[in-house]
């Protein structure tokens, strides 16, 4: 074997190897960003999400299917996409959950207030 030939077989290996790492890590991120969305997914869902954000929860939870159907199908970018927008749905799930508790709350404290108001006025009569 010549020099050169020795030469463009360790180029033609060291190319191999970069391509065989860059396609093993494709599954690792897809593998982790899957992972979080669903976590995302279920603290929506804990968060009260179905009942308040049921539009939201329910594509959350479609993308999520998708995203695992992709990564059983080895499609590692379309999982990632598509666990990324299964995160941005259920993050709006949840969002929108804690901002009507944080309503719910503030109107009971509303009535609670305006009872206190009517008691004080009747006892100055």
């Amino acid at each position: 074997m010549t020099r050169i030939t020795k030469m463009r077989l360790a180029v033609l290996c060291g190319a191999a190897l970069v391509l065989m790492a860059g396609c093993s890590s494709l599954k690792t991120p897809a593998t982790a960003d899957v992972a979080v969305s669903k976590a995302a997914v279920e603290n929506a869902a804990g968060a009260g999400g179905v009942e308040f954000a049921p539009v939201e929860m329910n594509s959350a939870r479609e993308k999520m299917a998708l995203a695992n159907k992709a990564m059983a199908d080895k499609n590692y970018k379309l999982a990632v996409d598509l666990a990324a927008q299964a995160q941005a749905d259920a993050k709006l799930a949840q969002s929108k959950a804690n901002s009507a508790k944080a309503q719910a709350a503030a109107n009971a404290l509303q009535d609670d207030i305006r009872v206190l108001r009517d008691e004080l006025e009747r006892s100055r009569k």
